[in-house]
Formats: C-alpha cells, structure tokens, sequence
C-alpha cells in the first residue's frame, strides 16, 4: 500500500463515490410521487444515507434506511420507496452480469476455473437467470396489478385479523406504486441505461486502482472483479462487508495470477478509500434531514418531522 501510486488511487475513490449521484439520477426514473419527478437533491441525500448506513449497520440495513430516508424527506410511501430499491437491484445484477459475460468471453483465465468450487462461468450464467426471471416477475406483477392484489388480499385476509390485512394490502398497494417504471418503456430504458453507467464507473475506479497499485491484469478483469465482489456481499453480513469483500477480491484477482498478498493489499485500500467518503458524506445528509442514525435503526420517524433539505 505505501508503493501505490497516490494521484491513480484518488482518482479512483473519486470515481468511485460519483457512481452514488449516478444512482440518485436512476432513482429518479425509478420513484414518483403521485406520477410527478421528484426533486435531485432529497433523494440523494436519501441515497448518501442509505450508503452509508450499509456501511455502519449490519444486515444490509441501508437498504431499508435509504427507503425511510426518502419517505422522510419526499413524502412517498415507505412500500413505495423500498420496491425501487428492489429494482435497482435487480437492474445492477443485469448490469454486472453482462459485463461479467464479456470479461469471460475476453478474459485470459481458463473458461473452466472456480471460485469456492463452484464455476465462473456456471455462476454467471446462473444469476442471469435469476435477475432475469425476477426482472419478468415484476413487469408481470406490474402489467396485471388486480390478480396481484386479489391473491394478496385473499391470502392477508386468511392469516390476519382484518385491521392488519388491510394495513398489509395498503402496503402491497405501495410495492406496486413502486414498480410503476416498468411499465414505461422509455423509464425503464434509461434505468437501464443509468445502470451501465454505474458499473461502469465502478469499472473505472478498479481499473485506476489497478494501475496505482501495479496489478497488471486484463483491461476486462475490472468487470469480473466487480461482479464477483457484487455477489460476495449480496448475502447480510458485516456493517460495511469488511471480510466478505477482501475475501471476493483475493479470490477474484487470483484468476489472473495475482499474488494473494497483492490482492489483499489492493482490496483493503480500495474498500477504506471508498468506505470513507459516502460515510462522511451520509452523516452530512442524516444532519441535513434532521434525522438520527437511532431512527434508521428503527425505522420509524423523528420526534419532529424534517423539512426535505435544498
């Protein structure tokens, strides 16, 4: 880490934390409020929030604190804000998957290596299924709304006392809201569209990170590294994915012959150098928006309500 070449490894944390104003411009095609565009500025210290509470909280808890940070400062449903999320979910797995088939196709690793025993190229081409099949379950669920809420109903209604059923087909109702995107080809081209660009980015800062620390490994391996670091964390784990995310990158950059003391080296500057500015960065947006990390934790509101910040 001291060898590394300083003004490259700046510039690829820079990178790095412009991909979070590239996800708050997606979000925008993604989240509505009564079918009107909601303003840059909340929703992106919604998603400084979000980013960084996945940093300091465990379980992938951002993802909810980012849902109720948005619903604080913009005044959408919780269901609503927290389906989005969804979305981008599984719009960021399309996304690394298929650079992840181009790494494979261009890659100089052996189309036959593993990682954990299980293949690369099995592992891709499993979870292009996956966020594919998930991809068409929700523009279904979005196209044919009623059969959706008649089967909810019906099943809220069996297991719950009528007052709760209620309140969980309302939020049914919000999930929906939520996935309204979909059902626009032109929103939900440029979600594809603002997706690419992130992973890209991403890209970008590994491929600048690479260079600062010397790895001399094929101009696609970025896409492979970022793919399999994204799949390495996906399961709830430690605030921040410390261990998981070391653990994907050395096994990652092994494929390409590079040194596990190497690979580790490069992981933890990257992962620290990253980790710090949206975390700083997030706690600037809690203070704007008048919340507090207890609030996140528990979701619920502060004693006063915050004004969505400027």
């Amino acid at each position: 880490m001291a060898n590394a070449r300083p003004l490259y490894f700046l510039a690829a944390v820079a990178v790095a934390t412009a991909t979070f104003p590239l996800r708050t411009a997606r979000w925008r095609y993604l989240l509505r409020l009564e079918g009107e565009e909601l303003k840059f500025a909340p929703l992106w210290h919604a998603t400084a929030i979000g980013f960084m509470a996945n940093n300091l909280l465990p379980a992938r808890a951002g993802e909810f604190a980012r849902a109720f940070a948005a619903n604080q400062l913009t005044g959408v449903r919780f269901s609503a804000a927290l389906a989005s999320v969804a979305v981008e979910r599984i719009m960021d797995g399309i996304a690394i998957v298929a650079l992840m088939f181009i790494a494979i196709a261009a890659g100089d690793f052996p189309r036959s290596s593993k990682i954990g025993g299980i293949s690369i190229v099995g592992l891709t081409s499993g979870a292009a299924v996956f966020f594919g099949l998930a991809l068409v379950a929700a523009v279904a669920v979005v196209r044919w709304p009623a059969p959706a809420l008649r089967l909810a109903r019906g099943v809220f209604n069996r297991v719950l006392p009528v007052s709760l059923a209620d309140r969980a087909v309302k939020v049914v109702e919000g999930l929906l809201a939520g996935l309204d995107a979909l059902r626009s080809p032109a929103r939900f081209s440029a979600v594809a569209l603002w997706s690419m660009a992130v992973w890209l980015s991403y890209a970008t800062s590994f491929r600048l990170c690479f260079i600062a620390f010397g790895i001399d490994a094929h101009w696609t391996a970025a896409f492979l590294l970022q793919g399999l670091i994204g799949f390495g964390v996906a399961i709830p784990s430690s605030p921040g994915f410390f261990g998981p995310f070391e653990a994907a990158t050395r096994a990652s950059l092994a494929l390409y012959g590079i040194e596990p003391g190497h690979a580790v080296s490069f992981a933890v500057a990257i992962h620290i150098g990253t980790f710090i500015p949206i975390s700083i960065l997030g706690f600037y947006s809690l203070h704007r928006a008048q919340l507090h990390l207890a609030d996140l934790r528990r979701g619920r509101a502060a004693p006063a309500a915050p004004a969505a910040p400027s």
